[in-house]
């Protein structure tokens, strides 16, 4: 295995060095004297990431709503989303580890994983710009959009909640709405009662305002 060799397979050519380091984990700094490790690649690859992505569903499915944007968003950008990415990559097999998270398993970890696909992001922008991290990801993350429906199904709050609600032998939710202001500036207000606590979200839809009621109620019982 050569960085050659992966630098093929990622489909961009990127400095040797600058690569070496999107892959160099915390741990093999840490144990080498506190040499660079990837973390202010992988920072800048997550900002990168969310910019194109946003940038792309907003152009592309011009018919969902923001709450549905963003929890689009979530999903694609999500550590469940990218390790499998990073995964048929192989960046496992280059990572450089320190000895304490090589012994654990580190190079199969999804949140690991996923930071270091973040991390070659960063690379892969500093070295060949945002056009080249655009096409990178419409290669290997994009495809993850072609059904929008189903991820936002699996990623809905108001159905985590509904299975979870099942599972603690609980009612299944029930959301009262209001609203306030005039019809061409109306703002929703959705509430929940569960297990005595009520929980609020607000919004311009009826549809978002019960997710962000979902949300706030899965955050303290999940």
């Amino acid at each position: 295995m050569t960085l050659g060799e992966l630098q093929a397979r990622l489909g961009v050519t990127i400095e040797p060095e600058l690569l070496e380091l999107a892959l160099t984990h915390t741990s093999f700094s840490y144990e080498n004297g506190n040499q660079p490790s990837n973390e202010r690649l992988e920072f800048l690859g997550d900002s990168v990431l969310g910019f194109v992505v946003s940038a792309h569903i907003t152009q592309t499915f011009t018919d969902l709503s923001e709450g549905e944007l963003s929890r689009l968003k979530n999903a694609v950008v999500s550590a469940k989303a990218l390790a499998p990415i990073a995964e048929n990559l192989r960046l496992g097999d280059y990572l450089r580890l320190g000895v304490g998270e090589e012994r654990t398993g580190g190079r199969s970890k999804p949140n690991l994983l996923a930071d270091s696909f973040e991390a070659v992001l960063g690379a892969i922008y500093v070295s060949a710009g945002i056009e080249a991290a655009t096409e990178f990801l419409r290669v290997q993350l994009f495809p993850l959009l072609a059904d929008p429906t189903a991820l936002l199904n699996a990623s809905e709050p108001k159905t985590k909640l509904q299975e979870l609600a099942a599972k603690l032998g609980l009612p299944n939710p029930e959301y009262t709405l209001t609203h306030d202001g005039p019809d061409h500036d109306r703002t929703f207000t959705a509430s929940l009662l569960i297990k005595g606590r009520i929980f609020v979200g607000t919004a311009r839809s009826k549809r978002d305002a019960e997710t962000e009621a979902a949300l706030a109620a899965l955050s303290k019982l999940a």
